[in-house]
């Protein structure tokens, strides 16, 4: 157990990243501290940098798709031991005895702690979390490559389950970035017929061999009146405001709009045009502990993975020019260099 911790940290918003050095404190009981070995770079991490969530704290240290090894237990900790391979994504810490953690869905309990909200993540040489955030990676899974499963993999992966989607289900995904180009390989492989919806035509070779049966171009508006009525699913991968209108019309009835991209623009979504064919619309943030573990091991099974590009840690602020400018393909994972 360390009692200073290297880091990156941006003083302010869209402030360049610097080296940063913080004392942990004491290790609590019910946690355990992570040596980081790849931590993936998720748009969510920009847009903390940015503070557009109005949630950011300064000095603030990114990272919340970290892989790496235990190297210490608190007291409490169950079933993790010291040299243990884990993933931490998104939330650090949840009450653990609220209505919604004893039902299993930590992930909405409302005195959830997010890894990088008030805390600082794993821009890190080492990170902390509560021991149950703390989730064991396969070993068939790679090191390298495993760090967006913790973050962009359960985002998408769990309304599959959350929304029970059948295998005989027609489902498209808006967004082939981060997000949608790892909802495009679980949506194939759990069976269903898969439709991507792109504004960058030059991907359409790289969507089909990803998962995809079709692409279509989202700005196409022939393209769109020809799927009317067709789909089961529509997962919204992007946060760019869109013609959510325009897209409600490619559902069947009791079809369903699910955003799991953070589009912060109002959606302009009439009641009669959910009533008339009795579709809804809805969103989820992440995943149950359990679905999480359910995802790696689906992936696993399945070879699903995450297309990664690799940036040494001390190359942060490149690796978010990176990402802003939307070259990336399709997840960034930066290698501590310390």
């Amino acid at each position: 157990m360390t009692k200073s911790i290297k880091a990156w940290a941006a003083t302010g918003p869209g402030k360049p990243f610097e080296r940063f050095s913080y004392d942990p404190g004491p290790l609590k009981a019910d946690e355990v501290e992570i040596q980081v070995e790849y931590c993936g770079l998720c748009h969510s991490d920009l847009s903390m940098w940015q503070n557009e969530w109005g949630l950011s704290t300064y000095p603030l240290v990114p990272g919340h798709e970290v892989v790496g090894r235990i190297v210490a237990c608190g007291g409490e900790v169950r079933g993790l031991a010291d040299g243990q391979r884990v993933g931490l994504g998104w939330f650090a810490r949840s009450c653990m005895h609220c209505a919604q953690c004893m039902a299993g869905d930590h992930h909405l309990c409302p005195a959830a702690e997010a890894t990088i909200v008030g805390r600082h993540g794993g821009f890190a040489e080492r990170v902390r979390c509560h021991w149950a955030w703390a989730v064991p990676l396969p070993e068939a899974l790679p090191s390298s490559s495993s760090g967006p499963l913790f973050c962009g993999g359960i985002t998408v992966f769990s309304p599959l389950m959350e929304l029970g989607v059948r295998p005989v289900d027609r489902a498209g995904v808006v967004g082939i970035g981060g997000l949608g180009h790892l909802a495009l390989q679980y949506l194939r492989a759990w069976g269903c017929d898969v439709t991507a919806f792109t504004s960058h035509a030059g991907k359409a070779s790289d969507l089909e061999s990803l998962g995809a049966h079709r692409v279509v171009a989202s700005t196409d508006e022939r393209a769109l009146t020809d799927m009317t009525g067709s789909l089961d699913l529509l997962l919204v991968a992007t946060s760019a405001p869109l013609d959510w209108p325009r897209f409600l019309t490619t559902l069947a009835p009791r079809g369903q709009l699910h955003f799991v991209g953070a589009v912060l623009e109002p959606l302009n979504i009439g009641a009669f045009s959910l009533i008339a064919g009795q579709k809804s619309v809805s969103g989820s943030p992440f995943g149950r502990i359990s679905t999480l573990r359910h995802m790696l091991d689906f992936s696993k099974r399945h070879n699903v993975a995450p297309i990664v590009e690799h940036f040494p840690m001390s190359r942060v602020n490149d690796a978010l020019d990176h990402l802003r400018s939307g070259k990336a393909r399709y997840r960034i994972v930066l290698d501590p260099d310390f």
